[in-house]
């Protein structure tokens, strides 16, 4: 299983986004299904709400792939 670090400046970044941000997703659009259709976890639990707000310490996961959120 990989696992990458996403580095973020501001407090916070949305599920969408972080999904395209580091390259799990090609377009916003497949990110919003993926998290439609309960494909990704945060912190262990299915997440479908493409909105939910990520901080530092959160972990992603999307096809056999953890993202961790980290402070710059």
């Amino acid at each position: 299983m990989e696992r990458q670090i996403v580095k973020i400046d501001d407090e916070f970044i949305k599920l969408d986004s972080l999904l395209k941000f580091s390259g799990l997703c090609d377009t916003g659009g497949l990110a919003k299904s993926v998290i439609k259709d309960g494909l990704v976890k945060v912190n262990g639990e299915v997440e479908t709400r493409r909105g939910k707000k990520l901080y530092p310490g959160d972990e992603i996961l999307f096809n056999d792939i953890t993202v961790v959120i980290g402070e710059k």
